[in-house]
């Protein structure tokens, strides 16, 4: 682990806690122990909802930090590449 830089580990690890909530809540077993009769359809509809954001979210900045999607980070790859650091 000495070679991940920390942006990399922090995205790895939000990642992964967006992916196990939101398998979590597909199986009804959300983290938030939230009994029925304390929440409100609204309440449980906004954790849902943030949830759902949080993952998407999570997962976009996880996939463009870590791929080469903008020309400056093609350009990187193209000199990786050259360098025979890279695929």
């Amino acid at each position: 682990m000495k070679n991940l830089d920390k942006g990399t580990v922090i995205r790895t690890v939000l990642l992964f806690m967006a992916l196990i909530n939101q398998t979590l809540i597909i199986f009804g077993k959300p983290v938030l122990p939230i009994d029925e009769d304390q929440v409100t359809s609204l309440a449980e509809t906004l954790y849902l909802a943030f949830s759902m954001i949080f993952t998407i979210v999570t997962t976009l900045v996880a996939w463009f930090k870590n791929n080469y999607v903008t020309d400056k980070g093609k350009q990187q790859k193209e000199i990786l590449k050259q360098k025979g650091l890279s695929k």
